[in-house]
């Protein structure tokens, strides 16, 4: 099973990680890019690369035939799939296998055997390892769906059987949410997986998600790494993880572990692999959920309390080599947090974003880890996860990490697109997670207050502002001579006098003054300044991890026009999912008339007022830009009495 180049059937940050380990080893890499991402980093750092087709991911990084042909052209002889996409697709490991090419993971069989959660549970009881009472039967229509769940109890988790990453998941608390429950979680399973197939689950209120890392070779040897505590999680995605949990103890942490041992024997398992689990806060029992067979995007806490390298471990197994280590041997150190950078606007449900990277120079610190596949001026599109980077850290215990973490995230900003790094702030300080008191569903439930921009933030932004007059409002006095200047951050507005003289600003009693170095000081005090102009009339500065965007209002845009609630338009770019109404059909306000799916999320566009549809500019699978028209509607004149 020796190799000597590998493929990496993936993009972005875990591209990034796969080249530098496999390189570190001797291995020489070929990526693989979309259209969309032809000037990506893991382009440039790998040795090779090749393009496979256009932007979605269905004609580029689900395309195994292209990926295979790009294998073939670069003399490929092994394929890492990383996670996401393709990596947990059984016909993908054995197109590998029959290409003659080494797959960096288990075997088809072991993918298969746990890719259809029904089987992998049936399986798993077998084993005797506990699971969540649900419906595993094969009856998949609606009405049987719904009797079983009256059975099952209330409330319950729809799950397609097949994929993961919380995909294709709908929670139902009472029997009449069911039925909306199975038809979404079968149309998104349907669309990410290509199986509508489904399962039921109880809901276990107020769990925690841990998971174990397991790893296994051919030799017969299968060891577990410990555990992961996921529990911070957001409509079933994980926002932060760490390693160990705060809640397991040695004798939880060896039953878990013997668990997720017979769960990777039950399916003749080989390489890296989690088995996860919810645990009952009631009981304190444990639940299997499921095994991803892959490399997880959470691996970095798991390395970090190890020392390991988990992409060195799944190199070697790949070329036949045991374990490095027994469980014997396995020592953990300290404790690690990862939190996860997501392109999208807290302060707007989360709503996915694209745009273009304006700044992002991230420099690890002593303890600290940022693994990402970004660079200034790339652009973040609708067709991928919006995930942009991991901050991870290290320290002697959970407050040193903590601490050590929230510094990261301060000092590693991202300007450009709007991103969740101040919510992850706020969120990682707040006393719910710093007592560990969050279960699955609490970020469902609420959130903790977002950061919001203080008195210097404004002046700063209104002195860079000064800086950059000229631009688009026509030439400021000059001089020291006193005019006025207002900005606006979403509804907030803030008015001053002011002038400049160099790089010095005064604003009504407050100076600002730029320094060499990217310092600023402002009334006295020196600090670090990170700003970026992403228009004419638009700032954005970064501070303690969260980015606040200050605009000028413009005369012709001081007052903008309200949304006309007869027009639908895109919430986001992105493709359309399903379109529910037609030309002339009549809707009442708030109705649901399309969806749109963009970076792992689907969003409804509802009716603004009630009327008749005048015309639909959308199909089904059809790109669509943010904001752009995609129903009309017209008034319904009521009939004149007679």
């Amino acid at each position: 099973m020796s190799f000597g180049k590998v493929l990496i059937a993936n993009r972005g940050e875990i591209a990034c990680r796969v080249i530098r380990t496999a390189r570190r080893l001797g291995y020489r890499t070929v990526a693989v890019y979309s259209d969309a991402d032809a000037d990506a980093p893991h382009v440039r750092q790998a040795d090779e690369a090749l393009r496979i087709g256009t932007a979605p991911a269905a004609e580029s990084y689900l395309n195994i035939a292209a990926i295979l042909a790009a294998a073939k052209t670069a003399g490929a002889d092994a394929v890492h799939p990383g996670y996401g996409f393709l990596s947990e697709r059984a016909d993908f490991a054995q197109a590998c296998a029959e290409a003659g090419l080494v797959f960096i993971g288990p075997s088809a069989d072991s993918i298969a055997a746990m890719g259809d959660k029904a089987q992998a549970k049936r399986r798993m009881l077998d084993a005797g390892v506990p699971c969540v009472p649900g419906y595993l039967g094969e009856q998949q229509d609606d009405a049987s769906l719904i009797g079983e769940a009256a059975k099952l109890g209330l409330p319950l988790l729809v799950k397609a059987v097949a994929g993961g990453g919380g995909r294709g998941m709908r929670l139902a608390r009472t029997i009449e949410e069911v039925p909306a429950a199975l038809a979404s979680a079968r149309r998104e399973a349907q669309s990410a997986f290509g199986d509508g197939t489904l399962m039921l689950e109880r809901l276990i209120e107020r769990g925690r998600h841990i998971e174990i890392q397991v790893f296994a070779d051919a030799h017969g040897n299968v060891i577990h790494l410990g555990e992961r505590d996921c529990s911070a999680q957001r409509r079933r995605q994980k926002v932060i993880e760490e390693a160990p949990s705060p809640i397991v103890d040695a004798a939880r942490r060896e039953a878990m572990g013997r668990d997720a041992v017979a769960a990777a024997r039950a399916v003749d398992y080989r390489g890296a692999g989690t088995v996860e689990f919810i645990v009952d806060e009631a009981s304190g029992q444990h639940h299997f959920l499921e095994m991803n067979t892959r490399l997880q995007v959470e691996h970095p806490v798991t390395e970090m309390i190890t020392g390991l390298d988990l992409v060195e471990w799944q190199l070697r197994v790949a070329a036949g080599e045991p374990l490095p280590l027994s469980q014997e041997q396995v020592r953990f150190d300290g404790h690690a947090i990862e939190v996860r950078l997501y392109a999208e606007d807290a302060g707007e449900d989360f709503r996915p974003q694209t745009g273009r990277i304006a700044w992002w120079r991230p420099e690890a610190a002593t303890g600290v880890r940022i693994d990402h596949g970004i660079a200034e001026g790339g652009e973040i599109g609708p067709h991928y996860d919006p995930m942009l980077a991991k901050l991870i850290a290290h320290g002697r215990d959970r407050e040193d990490a903590i601490r050590r973490l929230a510094a990261a995230l301060a000092d590693a900003p991202l300007l450009g697109v709007v991103n969740n790094g101040g919510f992850l702030r706020a969120l990682l300080l707040h006393e719910e997670f710093r007592e560990s008191r969050l279960h699955t569903a609490r970020l469902d439930e609420w959130t903790p207050p977002l950061p919001e921009p203080d008195e210097g933030d404004w002046l700063i932004a209104a002195a860079l502002r000064v800086l950059g007059e000229g631009e688009s409002a026509g030439p400021r006095p000059a001089g020291l001579a006193r005019y006025g200047l207002t900005l606006r951050r979403h509804d907030q507005v803030r008015s001053w006098r002011v002038g400049a003289l160099g790089r010095r600003v005064e604003i009504d009693e407050h100076v600002v003054e730029f320094l060499d170095g990217g310092r600023i000081r402002l009334d006295g005090l020196e600090r670090r300044l990170i700003a970026a102009r992403i228009a004419p009339n638009r700032v954005q500065i970064a501070s303690a991890a969260a980015v606040f965007e200050f605009e000028e209002p413009l005369a012709a845009s001081a007052a903008a026009p309200a949304a006309d609630p007869l027009q639908g338009r895109a919430p986001v770019a992105g493709l359309v999912a399903q379109v529910l109404v037609k030309a002339g059909d009549l809707v009442a306000e708030g109705q649901a008339l399309l969806s749109v799916e963009a970076m792992k999320m689907e969003m409804w566009l509802t009716a603004g007022a009630a009327g008749k549809v005048k015309a639909v500019h959308a199909a089904p699978r059809e790109a669509v830009a943010a904001g752009a028209l995609l129903v009309e509607l017209e008034e319904v004149q009521p009939r004149s009495g007679s």
